[in-house]
Formats: structure tokens, C-alpha cells, sequence
């Protein structure tokens, strides 16, 4: 399997956890973590399998080191990538803008690379998230606010798939 670049933005920490635990699930020589406050264009472009995790802020915005990073990922190649999305959030609080920033995360990268790792809709309870296409999430949703119980099997059962899918 070809080197898999783990990228992430937290701010309370939620996020970093959740990247070290996909991180875990995966050989240490395949993949690496990298928190996006201090990635460049040249980190995205040395792995051909990306996984990028954000957490949701405010009224459903990624987190604030992906808003900072935002304006690069045009310069990105994407050619020949395959990307991955978690995102995490709290559906009960926050229904109408559940993991809103990993969909908008996926809306400025899916146009460029291929997308894998979507996930059903099932077990969760949210009216409206931008995370969602096609009757299924555009990566891994994770709420550790209402669901922390789910999020280890969630995870193990979503590496799972992407080892199959990042071939």
C-alpha cells in the first residue's frame, strides 16, 4: 500500500485523537500524521493516499487551521490521489449543521481527487449536514459529545475499508 498522509486541524484536541487513532489502526511505516497547522502544498503532494479530518466550528465552518489552509488546496495536485474525509461533531447540539466541516472540506477537494471511504447514514440522528451526498456521509462521522461509545468500532470498521479502497 502506497504511504497514507494523515492531515488534521483541532483545536481542543478532539480531532488530533480521533487522527491518532486511524493513524493506529494502520501500519506505522504506511502512515503519517500531520497536523495541518503546519503543512505545506509539498506534504499533501508526497502521499498518493490522503486521510483529512476536521471538526466543525461555529455555524457548520472547518476548523480554523483548514480555513488558513483553504486557499492552497487548489495549488494541490490531485492527480491520481485518493482522499478520505472524517469529521466530527455533535449531532444532538448542532442538527442542522452536523460535520458540516468535513463536507465542506470534501466540496474543495472532491472536484480534483478521488474520493473513498463513505459511510452510511445509519445510527445517527441530524436533520441537515453538508457532509452528506448521495443518502451517505463523504467520509467518517464521529460525535464523541453523544455517541463516544461508537467511535472505536466506527473507526476500526472505516480503516477496514479504506485499506481496501486506498489499493
Amino acid at each position: 500500500m502506497e504511504k497514507i498522509g494523515i492531515f488534521y486541524g483541532s483545536t481542543l484536541g478532539k480531532c488530533r485523537n480521533v487522527a491518532e487513532k486511524i493513524y493506529q489502526k494502520f501500519n506505522p511505516e504506511t502512515a503519517e500524521l500531520v497536523n495541518i497547522e503546519k503543512a505545506t502544498v509539498k506534504d499533501f503532494e508526497k502521499y498518493k493516499n490522503l486521510i483529512l479530518g476536521t471538526s466543525t466550528w461555529g455555524v457548520g465552518e472547518m476548523q480554523e487551521d483548514w480555513e488558513n489552509f483553504a486557499h492552497k488546496i487548489e495549488k494541490i495536485d490531485m492527480k491520481g490521489k485518493k482522499v478520505a474525509f472524517f469529521g466530527i461533531g455533535d449531532q444532538v447540539e448542532w442538527i442542522d449543521s452536523f460535520v458540516n466541516g468535513m463536507g465542506m472540506l470534501h466540496h474543495r477537494i472532491a472536484k480534483f481527487a478521488d474520493v473513498v471511504g463513505y459511510t452510511s447514514l445509519e445510527d445517527y440522528n441530524f436533520e441537515i449536514s453538508l457532509a452528506v451526498k448521495d443518502n451517505k456521509f463523504v467520509g467518517l462521522a464521529i460525535d464523541d459529545v453523544n455517541q463516544a461509545e461508537l467511535t472505536d468500532k466506527r473507526i476500526a470498521d472505516w480503516v477496514d475499508q479504506l485499506k481496501k479502497e486506498f489499493i
